[in-house]
């Protein structure tokens, strides 16, 4: 089950990462709803987020946590904001969103646009602060 998220996890399309280990990774949105939003996901192609085997599920929240932390250090934002859509793309990843009220977790809200000067201008100030 090959996705668009197996191919930047090899490599072969690029992406924003801001971190990776043996079964994980989180890039940036190229869709976002806010300025940082990332994308975590994981490396074993799993359609649906609940079918990870539950030990796998727990190490992918950790990770999720590390990242959300460290967005949280250089983010305008209230909160980072948690969403698992599931369904724009069959492969599993969780949703990391600067947030600052419920309503900036729309996803049926316009999806913001930055230049790669900026997408690398966050990616180089979350990655400053990941202890992944």
């Amino acid at each position: 089950m090959a996705s668009i998220f197996s191919k930047i996890a090899s490599k072969d399309i690029p992406g924003y990462f801001l971190a990776e280990n043996d079964e994980f990774f989180a890039i940036l949105d190229i869709n976002p709803l806010a300025k940082g939003h990332t994308l975590i996901i994981p490396k074993l192609e799993v359609d649906y987020i609940f079918d990870l085997p539950a030990d796998y599920l727990g190490r992918y929240f950790m990770f999720s946590q590390n990242v959300a932390k460290a967005m949280g250090n250089v983010l305008d934002c209230e909160r980072i904001g948690v969403a698992v859509i599931g369904l724009e793309v069959p492969h599993a990843h969780i949703h990391l969103v600067p947030i600052n009220n419920v309503s900036d977790i729309d996803f049926s809200l316009p999806k913001k646009t930055f230049t790669v000067d900026e997408m690398k201008a966050v990616q180089s100030d979350i990655k400053s602060k990941m202890v992944i």
